[in-house]
């Protein structure tokens, strides 16, 4: 199910909320898992199967560890456990077939019989899931996090439809008192909703009329040098206002069910160094590899040469947790090797000596860069769009046509408020702290457009649907 669809904004999510606060509060948890588990198998039923194996067996892996006189090894091979299987749940449904196909390749450059590739659904989701309910069992064996009361209470937490499919990832110690114990009060509810419209905006009104800029330009077969700057920030403005956007969708549904959850974006575009940019951009992700991946390797305590490997080790991983795809492990190359870089230099660096606004121009171009890595489908076609952005690439007549396509008044508009809402200070997740009545009846108007706009899109899932 998609919240930016008729059939979540008016049956599911009003039903939800009408059942929810008219049960007593012991029997709220369990009501939102079945709600959740129907929002989740509501286009695929059995990857409902693949959540309930993960909640099952993170939940009696922590057990043991948890338990009273259970020796340390015991406590060691549950954690084992818990990670194997879910990384090995992630591992075959995402990576199965990448790695089968590089396999095949590998194959045929020495002449041996390709092996048979089983066709695999991803299952919407998995990433977040499998990253939380682990996250779960490490944090208990650290001794960071208390072990849950029950079993409906940790499926709750890995279900909870508002986050299940693209985050933010919740770690659960940050909402382990919220489970037993929440307030529901106006000002959380309608701060929620504020939240929650402003996402449902961002998504309608500004990512999809620039993915549609993004598309045509990536879909040409040659482009101008200014055609193609245009289409990869359009696709920046896409990528930031989508995601984004289902964050805010998601923290407001939270709130409007008494759960507070973590802030996932913070004026990325507003960087002024990759290092910072990481710092404000998917904030839920980079904790989470710098506290599982990164820190655990050894971090920047072995040494100035073990550090750098760690920061490309970790955002090459972290690339390949967006995708099974070579581009998207060059794509966290490329930032590791960017925050590597910027740790070598430090303040000897004539990056740290312009002022900050060149800082933030040169790392948005940066970004810009690896946008191109990430959008691409191939790699030929990424370095056909490197070339055209350098402006070296062979042009063709229809080169001249598709301008048509990208600098229509709509879309030219639309990435001037782009550009506007990226710069203003004031970031939606703090616009909505005090909700007063002025900004209420701003509000109003903004999702009636949003909700007749939505209804004449085509179905346009999240782009990190497929993370």
């Amino acid at each position: 199910m998609v919240f930016t669809s008729h059939i979540f904004l008016f049956y599911f999510l009003p039903l939800v909320l009408l059942v929810y606060y008219a049960l007593p509060f012991r029997f709220r948890n369990g009501f939102l898992t079945l709600a959740s588990y129907l929002f989740y198998g509501w286009w695929m039923p059995w990857f409902v199967l693949l959540m309930m194996t993960s909640t099952v067996v993170d939940y009696f892996c922590a057990k043991v560890i948890s338990a009273q006189g259970v020796e340390r090894r015991h406590r060691l091979t549950a954690l084992v456990t818990s990670i194997a299987v879910n990384l090995g749940l992630l591992g075959f449904f995402k990576y199965y077939m990448f790695a089968m196909e590089n396999l095949n390749r590998l194959c045929e450059l020495i002449g041996a019989d390709a092996f048979s590739v089983l066709q695999v659904t991803l299952p919407i989701g998995i990433s977040f899931y499998t990253f939380q309910t682990m996250s779960y069992t490490i944090d208990v064996y650290r001794g960071v996090a208390p072990p849950v009361k029950s079993f409906g209470d940790f499926s709750c937490f890995v279900s909870l439809f508002p986050q299940l499919i693209a985050g933010p990832i919740v770690r659960y110690n940050t909402v382990a008192l919220q489970l037993a114990s929440r307030t529901h009060t106006l000002t959380k509810f309608s701060s929620g909703t504020g939240l929650f419209i402003l996402g449902f905006s961002k998504k309608i009104l500004l990512a999809n009329p620039m993915g549609e800029v993004a598309d045509a330009a990536f879909a040409a077969d040659s482009l101008m040098m200014a055609d193609a700057w245009f289409g990869i920030v359009a696709y920046a403005f896409q990528i930031y206002f989508d995601f984004s956007g289902y964050s805010d969708m998601a923290i407001g549904l939270g709130r409007m069910l008494g759960f507070e959850f973590p802030r996932n974006f913070y004026a990325p575009y507003l960087a002024d160094s990759i290092t910072d940019f990481w710092r404000r951009w998917h904030i839920s992700l980079s904790t989470f590899l710098r506290d599982y991946l990164y820190f655990p390797l050894g971090g920047n305590r072995k040494g100035p040469a073990r550090t750098y490997v760690n920061l490309a080790v970790v955002m090459l991983l972290g690339g390949l947790w967006h995708g099974a795809s070579w581009l998207f492990v060059a794509w966290g190359l490329y930032h590791g090797i960017l925050l590597g870089l910027e740790r070598i230099l430090g303040r000897r660096s004539f990056y740290q000596e312009i002022p900050r606004s060149l800082r933030v121009v040169v790392t948005f171009v940066l970004v810009l860069f690896s946008w191109v890595l990430f959008r691409s489908s191939t790699i030929a076609e990424a370095g056909s769009y490197f070339t055209a952005l350098m402006g070296v690439a062979n042009l063709t007549t229809a080169s001249t046509l598709i301008a048509a396509k990208l600098y229509t008044p709509v879309h030219v508009l639309i990435m001037a408020i782009c550009a506007m809402l990226t710069v203003q200070p004031v970031q939606s997740f703090d616009w909505v702290d005090r909700l007063s009545w002025p900004k209420a009846w701003l509000l109003l108007p903004l999702f009636m457009l949003a909700i007749g706009e939505m209804f004449t899109q085509a179905f346009n899932p999240f782009l990190y649907f497929q993370f």
